[in-house]
């Protein structure tokens, strides 16, 4: 017979202590050095931590996705991330970082607009994660977005910031292939993608109806 299971510990901000924070680069991007102390979980507290981290802050982004043909809209960027991996050219959803005092919705109607010349109808929340939390604070915002396929097409991207992005109009089913095949690597796209394969139904109905 197994032992019940002893619930999580709800340890939360009040259980840290930041002794002090250093900015060590801001430019493009932005990193900060952080020295704390943290509450253990067997009691007493740890030593002063270093850590550096990241700073990119709230982002969100959107799967396209058009309900009558059973579509999604994929972009396609170089991404400086992957320049010494096997495939620099990413597929992606569109997503990108908000400015100030923009809502996540406001930010990925705006890019769907600037990546891929769509207009986005109605939305759906699907989660809110950390894509690497051990050091990076960045937080994206996850939402399925209804637009029409058939008007999706051409090469996109603001010049000011150096970008130029394809846009790919995938079935569904291809879309979801691609991500068990690892064609697509980028988590956000993984997440949606997988999120569309498991709600597709519902969401055609609320959609269609």
């Amino acid at each position: 017979m197994r032992s019940p299971q002893k619930e999580p510990t709800q340890f939360s901000s009040q259980d840290l202590q930041i002794v002090k924070k250093e900015t060590l680069f801001d430019g493009f991007f932005k990193m900060v050095k952080y020295y704390f102390k943290y509450r253990k979980f067997e009691g007493g507290w740890s030593r002063v931590v270093e850590r550096e981290m990241f700073v990119r802050g709230r982002a969100a982004a959107v799967l396209p996705y058009d309900p009558v043909h059973d579509q999604v809209i994929l972009i396609e960027q170089i991404r400086v991330g992957a320049l010494e991996h096997p495939h620099p050219w990413q597929f992606e959803i569109v997503a990108g970082i908000l400015e100030e005092n923009e809502s996540s919705e406001e930010l990925i109607r705006r890019e769907a607009v600037e990546e891929a010349g769509l207009t986005i109808g109605r939305t759906v929340p699907v989660t809110s994660y950390y894509p690497s939390s051990g050091g990076c604070n960045e937080m994206i915002d996850i939402y399925v977005g209804e637009v029409d396929a058939s008007k999706a097409q051409g090469v996109h991207g603001l010049d000011g910031e150096d970008e130029d992005i394809r846009v790919h109009v995938v079935s569904r089913e291809d879309a979801y292939h691609w991500v068990k095949t690892g064609r697509i690597e980028n988590g956000a796209s993984i997440i949606a993608l997988q999120w569309l394969e498991l709600n597709r139904e519902e969401l055609k109905v609320q959609w269609l109806k």
